[in-house]
């Protein structure tokens, strides 16, 4: 459970939000808050871009679907497992779609 002024988010057990529209900039924040993480203009850029292939395709990609789909959208450099691993450490697809606001990856353990 996520507080988010006197607004309280339900979550699943891994912290995943249960109801998608609930998310919203500031609930991102919580939830990097919560991993330790503070959020930058380069997390940002990737989470709006998750955000939008979740759009298109109505899944949270794994981790190649991710890369190719940032090396189409954005600049090849942020289409390297390493960039991602930078902003959102050894599972970026998993810890990007729960700051995305987006279910959990079907094939991230």
């Amino acid at each position: 459970m996520l507080n988010l002024a006197d607004k309280q988010i339900p979550t699943d057990e891994e912290g995943y939000l249960e109801n998608l529209s609930d998310w919203q900039p500031e609930v991102a924040e919580l939830i990097a808050e919560a991993e330790g993480l503070e959020l930058t203009e380069s997390h940002w850029e990737i989470l709006n871009l998750l955000r939008q292939f979740y759009q298109e395709f109505e899944l949270s990609p794994a981790m190649r679907p991710l890369v190719k789909y940032i090396g189409i959208h954005l600049d090849k450099d942020k289409a390297k497992s390493i960039y991602l691993m930078q902003l959102f450490g050894e599972s970026p697809a998993k810890l990007a779609s729960k700051l995305a606001g987006l279910p959990k990856p079907t094939n991230c353990l």
